[in-house]
């Protein structure tokens, strides 16, 4: 009995203090949610203001936000964020009565076009018919007619601010998704980054941020803005193709090292770039493509070209790091190139093995006698062996390969066919990147030490010994699709759609920027 009544003693002010909290709580939150209701009637003088609660305001927000939300690409942060902070009308309170959203709409998002962007994409001619609806008194006579106007406003300039930012940072479309041998790290939009145009204290310097800054992007707009015409495409597909490239600078997947490897695959070129300068450049032949022929062009290409159906041997897209070289490499010979290749030219010649210095392995273990094989009765559906071909000087991936994970099984490597090197088209090999000086990169990467000297001599010595030797520091590498771009001298170039991708990220486009059209 004692204890009960101790306990009771305490419980008591423990009860006293939480009604106090809570009743301080409540009209703190109160007082503060009336602070809406003066501020809109001192800003507007309309007496219907003064009947504004919080409460009422609410009922009216969430019907609103239900019947429109099918709209929004990006519903549920809206609806996150709006009932996280008390349905509290930012847009309103901060941005409609000094001029910032019909300077919004007027000055942003009416110029997306020169985006290669559309105003409609962004909801624009709703944002301006709620700006218009909440400023005009004869459509405002009732304080259910002010909520309604209200929420309409807040939930379409949420919209739009946050669609419209996504994608200047980002990009519309995420290239993951369209297509299917992509793996570059890409940075997209989470709810932290969409959040922030609830916060919001300068409108126009918020939206002139937006603006990406890359030279290479103004170089595209300018090209837009003046109907930029590149000599042996129309102008059609040059609008196109800048079209599509806008885009892709949009994509949050660039290279934030100071120094890294890039590989263009429509300009067969490879580029070490070091603080921003480009230190070394050498052509390369990348993999075979399903457009080598450019019969498809961004003017003129069918139905079948519209999904990634990317050929056998392309070079995927990706990002990673080199960590070394391997001097005198052994190949071991994919699967697909063995049963297209390897077993079709074994058929034919059984010394085809031998005269390339390929062995044969079955569950791991070396075959002796290889040309004993009858290879005529071997196919793909029930080849049980192996390929490895030993260095040499005629081995398929030269002297030296420059390794890094990933997980197509691809990389920078020598070629003992030098002649391919001549030719304008390059997308002959099959998948993996050929070096038109891989012994220049090797020097660059190292430096003039210990290391290159070794990688030097055993390629100059033809050594038969595989040897691995790895980077102080690794480099980070990224194997990129761009089609067009202003050089150095500021000169747009143009390259053609080797692998269709332009089509099938223009046809993305076109089904986000004219929904239906497709």
């Amino acid at each position: 009995m004692i204890k009960l009544f101790a306990a009771r003693k305490i419980a008591a002010p423990l009860l006293l203090f939480a009604l106090t909290a809570f009743i301080i709580t409540f009209q703190s939150c109160k007082k503060k949610r009336s602070e809406t209701a003066n501020i809109l009637f001192k800003i507007t003088h309309n007496k219907l203001y003064k009947d504004f609660t919080p409460e009422g305001y609410q009922v009216v927000f969430k019907q609103v936000f239900n019947t429109e939300k099918q709209k929004f690409t990006h519903a549920g942060v809206i609806s996150e964020w709006y009932g996280s902070n008390h349905y509290e009308p930012v847009f309103v309170l901060n941005h409609l009565f000094n001029g910032d959203l019909s300077k919004a709409y007027d000055d942003y998002l009416m110029h997306a076009t020169e985006h290669g962007l559309s105003p409609e994409i962004f909801h624009a001619d709703d944002l301006k018919s709620a700006i218009e609806k909440l400023n005009s008194k004869s459509q405002v006579k009732t304080i259910d007619e002010a909520y309604r106007a209200i929420a309409e406003l807040e939930i379409s300039a949420a919209n739009s601010m946050i669609d419209y930012s996504n994608a200047l940072q980002y990009g519309v479309i995420n290239p993951k998704y369209i297509y299917q041998r992509y793996y570059t790290a890409t940075k997209r939009p989470d709810y932290s980054s969409m959040s922030a145009v609830f916060h919001i204290s300068d409108m126009q310097s918020y939206l002139e941020g937006l603006q990406p800054k890359d030279p290479q992007y103004i170089a595209l707009q300018k090209a837009l803005k003046n109907n930029y015409e590149e000599k042996g495409f129309s102008g059609e597909e040059c609008k196109r193709m800048i079209l599509v490239n806008l885009e892709r600078l949009r994509w949050r997947n660039k290279p934030l090292e100071d120094k890294y490897v890039i590989v263009n695959i429509p300009d067969y070129m490879l580029t070490v770039v070091d603080s921003g300068k480009s230190v070394l450049k050498m052509k390369v032949c990348v993999g075979q493509g399903r457009n080598v022929d450019n019969k498809n062009t961004l003017s003129a290409y069918d139905d079948t070209c519209k999904v990634d159906k990317p050929g056998d041997h392309e070079t995927p897209l990706l990002n990673s790091l080199i960590y070394g070289v391997e001097v005198n490499p052994v190949w071991n010979i994919p699967r697909s190139i063995a049963n297209k290749e390897i077993i079709v030219q074994a058929a034919k010649d059984k010394f085809y093995l031998e005269n390339n210095n390929i062995d044969v392995y079955k569950d791991d273990k070396l075959v002796d006698n290889p040309e004993d094989i009858d290879w005529t009765n071997i196919t793909k559906e029930n080849l049980p062996y192996d390929f490895k071909q030993k260095p040499g000087s005629s081995h398929s991936l030269g002297l030296i390969k420059f390794i890094f994970n990933n997980k197509s099984n691809v990389y920078l490597h020598d070629t003992p066919v030098k002649s391919a090197f001549y030719r304008k088209m390059r997308a002959i090999s099959h998948g993996c990147i050929r070096l038109g000086d891989p012994k220049g990169l090797a020097q660059n990467l190292f430096g003039d030490g210990d290391k290159f000297k070794t990688i030097s001599d055993d390629m100059e010595q033809d050594n038969s010994d595989p040897t691995t030797i790895y980077l102080p520091k690794k480099t980070p590498v990224y194997i990129t699709y761009v089609t067009c771009w202003a050089d150095e001298d500021g000169k747009l170039q143009f390259r053609n759609d080797v692998y269709g991708l332009d089509i099938v990220l223009y046809d993305h486009l076109q089904k986000i920027l004219q929904p239906g059209s497709n």
